[in-house]
């Protein structure tokens, strides 16, 4: 039974600049990919000739509550109208997947389950009535072939098993049926075995495999947190062994582990995939409802602040394959890749970058945090993640509404507006971050860790005022480079860039302004180390575009100057893995460091001079 629960859809509303990042995505690629990318547009799952497999239900799983979320009406009609295709191409014996039935015992069944979690996730939005029976012909129809072994799991399925447990789960609560959890026990059984890899994660290789595979893996680590009640066991917080290990042999400053497309050490050039960056926040975000532990919030709002938005251009029209803490230059590689056992497109920004998986998935990262916000218990209201919201719900059958005024994560001051028009009990539940130097409420310290607690009777409107202290930080990184932080963001030191267009068509598929493929070259210096004890903090407005480069919300004034740092062998858009040198060859200069996320080109990991 999870510790928390997620609100409805309806029930939240996102505020400030929350709301204007959602804006952007619905302005940019994910707000138009099902009219400008053929694998969408004419999606067999549709009726269509193109991707049968995973690229619709990926888009969808990020479209609709973005759709909702908005109140955009005309999104959620084409939400609505893919949907209704959907389902009525589900099979009488209720195979919902778009493959010919002769062919289904080769058919990997993976978007099986990502399709019956996107139907969960429109029924929470819409109530659709008609949910619940395709989803349980669907689940049915696959325990009745894995039962008479007419199918199985092979490939993705099978790494992916514990993602069909969202559907089950959801569908047990609601019917309670005994064959449900026969279905998760065969899951289970037919899938693979994470715990037995582990000895695999600590050496990276240039091989790509199942077990290693990035995403695979940051799906893999909500897997007990889904299952365990279906399963008959308990819980265990399995999780925190599999992020100890990752991020020992495999983390990176801004909380990712790398993956390019499988796990690749600790080197700061190596990059991270798009999809794991969206999946590992989504099995926070469960793994946080699931256990109630603060420090899945914590980890969450690192990635979502830091990885989520570095990762995409500012207009969301395009976006990375791969993303890497130190990366001066994002071009095509000539020859081979730095990355492990990707493509030399990887670094490039553009509408499908090496692999068109991240195109339609990563629209699932900004909407899902936004959900995230704001969890609740009986009589309980959790501001779990912070961001500019609002939740109205009932208590007790009365109405009762909180909205989170707030600039975080570039500010430290939340401010709640808490309305119950009658008096209603319940209990304000706030995070404490890690990271807080001191906390006040009402401008009175309060010595908490962990979580703050408000409780009493709630009558009109109150205003509850928190803030957090905080101070830049440094984390040691290993090879001897450090990273700085403020709060839960990671700050870089950007790199001027040039972008350079490029439009073409492969493979039926145009690269046309916005949507092109972008190379982005650098145009500045980028040798640097630090070389000041501790940083200046300077304040802007957050504006228009939340995580911009030229208008940072934040920024860091620090002393810093040029070594003799080298590029990575037989590359020269590649900085070395470690520097050559820890000599000056520079006086003293002060620049401006901003958060990772509003930077494209960057050096995160220096060393302290």
């Amino acid at each position: 039974m999870k510790e928390y629960q997620f609100l409805r859809m309806k029930e939240i509303e996102p505020k400030g600049w929350l709301k204007r990042q959602l804006e952007i995505q619905a302005e940019g690629l994910s707000g138009h990919l099902d009219e400008i990318w053929p694998d969408i547009r004419e999606s067999a799952w549709t009726g269509g000739n193109r991707d049968g497999w995973e690229r619709l239900p990926y888009w969808l799983d990020g479209f609709v509550p973005l759709a909702f979320l908005l109140r955009d009406e005309g999104m959620q009609q084409r939400a609505g109208r893919c949907v209704d295709a959907i389902l009525s191409r589900q099979g009488e014996d209720g195979w919902i997947c778009p493959s010919k039935d002769s062919e289904r015992d080769v058919y990997d069944i993976w978007p099986l389950f990502l399709i019956c979690k996107v139907l969960v996730g429109y029924y929470e939005c819409t109530g659709d009535e008609r949910i619940a029976g395709a989803v349980e012909k669907a689940l049915f129809n696959c325990y009745t072939l894995l039962k008479e072994n007419k199918i199985r799991l092979f490939n993705w399925g099978k790494f992916r098993w514990f993602e069909c447990m969202i559907s089950i789960s959801w569908l047990y609560e609601m019917t309670g049926k005994k064959w449900l959890k026969d279905l998760a026990r065969l899951l289970e059984k037919e899938g693979a075995d994470y715990p037995s890899f582990l000895g695999k994660w600590k050496q990276p290789l240039n091989s790509w495999a199942f077990d290693r595979h990035i995403v695979n893996i940051c799906m893999a680590l909500k897997a007990e947190a889904v299952s365990y009640d279906l399963l008959d066991k308990g819980y265990t917080d399995a999780a925190e062994k599999l992020v100890g290990l990752l991020d020992e042999y495999n983390g990176t400053a801004v909380g990712l582990f790398t993956g390019d497309e499988c796990l690749s050490g600790l080197s700061p050039i190596q990059g991270t995939e798009l999809c794991a960056v969206v999946e590992q926040m989504y099995s926070y975000e469960l793994l946080l409802a699931e256990s109630g532990d603060e420090k899945w919030a914590d980890r969450l709002e690192k990635i979502t602040f830091n990885a989520l938005p570095a990762t995409c251009s500012e207009d969301m029209w395009t976006h990375q394959y791969d993303q890497a803490v130190n990366q001066i230059e994002c071009v095509k590689f000539p020859g081979k890749p730095v990355f492990r056992t990707n493509g030399p497109e990887g670094y490039l920004f553009g509408l499908e970058p090496n692999f068109g998986c991240c195109t339609a998935n990563f629209s699932q990262g900004w909407p899902k945090f936004a959900r995230s916000t704001f969890l609740r218990t009986e009589d309980t209201i959790i501001s779990a993640v912070f961001a500019p919201s609002a939740v109205t719900t009932q208590i007790e059958g009365k109405p009762v509404s909180v909205e989170l005024d707030t600039e975080y994560p570039f500010k430290n001051t939340l401010r709640y507006i808490v309305t119950a028009p009658q008096e209603t009990g319940f209990i304000l539940k706030i995070r404490v971050p890690f990271w807080a130097k001191g906390m006040t409420v009402d401008g009175v310290p309060v010595k908490e860790t962990g979580w703050y607690s408000i409780a009493g009777q709630w009558s009109g409107t109150r205003v509850v005022e928190v803030c957090f202290g905080r101070e830049p930080e440094w984390e040691e990184r290993p090879n001897g480079l450090k990273a700085v932080s403020y709060g839960p963001l990671v700050f870089s030191l950007p790199i001027a860039g040039e972008w350079e267009k490029l439009e073409y068509v492969r493979d039926g598929v145009e690269r046309k302004f916005p949507y092109c493929d972008y190379q982005v070259h650098r145009r500045a210096d980028w040798n640097y180390a630090f070389a000041a004890e501790r940083p200046e903090v300077l304040e802007n407005a957050v504006g228009a575009i939340p995580f911009s480069e030229k208008n940072p919300p934040v920024k860091l004034r620090m002393r810093m100057r040029k070594i003799d740092w080298g590029f990575e062998d037989g590359y020269e858009t590649v900085c070395a893995k470690v520097p050559q040198s820890l000599s000056a060859v520079s006086d003293p200069e002060e620049l401006f460091l901003i958060p990772y996320g509003c930077t494209t080109l960057r050096m995160t990991e220096m060393p302290k001079i």
